[in-house]
């Protein structure tokens, strides 16, 4: 008899973790209509859950979400990247677009948080390559590097893979956020700025899981 209780016992155990787990994974998974899942799939960093943020440096939404999003880079497990994608929806924003990758291109991405602050706070203009020049060099930047990366191929390089992102993943404002290459969310979907990131972490989940 107290073998059989303690079979029946294990038994009954190991059907609470096997429901709990399924519980987990169900309340892990967002709702659809808090993200859109892409048709086709596009092509990811190998052996990576790939997470794009598609941003503006003139955008008031990145401005708020891009705190929280540095302090949940710091959190994402090995088998996570996270990019920036800078957008330029027209002429305009390219070199604000531009600035983004010049900043990478010169390991300067120290200053990135920098630059939503100068516009969104201290509502400085930063929307003409004069005019990020001259404030780039205020940082303490040397101007004539910075001219050149501004310019350089492989600055133009990423800006035109920037664009060609965009029209991938069918992006209509910023900021927008993929997972994988087949899901897409953003605040208007998700429901919020933390929501966004809520869902791109059960996306991920998600991802894995499969």
């Amino acid at each position: 008899m107290k073998l059989f209780s303690k079979a029946l016992l294990a038994m009954a155990s190991l059907m609470l973790l096997s429901f709990t787990a399924a519980s987990h994974a169900q309340s892990a998974a967002p709702a659809k209509s808090k993200y859109l899942e892409l048709s086709p799939a596009q092509p990811t960093e190998p052996g990576k859950i790939e997470v794009q943020e598609f941003f503006s440096y003139a955008c008031s939404h990145c401005a708020v979400i891009e705190p929280m999003l540095q302090k949940w880079m710091k959190t994402v497990p090995a088998d996570v990247v996270v990019k920036h994608v800078p957008v330029a929806f027209n002429a305009s924003m390219k070199p604000l677009q531009r600035l983004y990758y010049t900043l990478e291109a010169m390991d300067r991405l120290d200053l990135h948080m920098k630059v939503f602050d100068a516009i969104h706070e201290q509502k400085k203009r930063l929307f003409t390559k004069a005019e990020i020049t001259t404030w780039i060099a205020s940082q303490g930047v040397d101007r004539a590097k910075f001219e050149a990366a501004f310019e350089s191929f492989g600055v133009s390089s990423k800006a035109g893979r920037a664009d060609q992102l965009v029209t991938a993943y069918r992006v209509q404002g910023t900021p927008t956020m993929s997972v994988a290459g087949r899901f897409v969310t953003s605040p208007s979907e998700a429901g919020g700025y933390q929501e966004t990131i809520d869902v791109a972490n059960s996306l991920i989940t998600q991802v894995r899981g499969k």
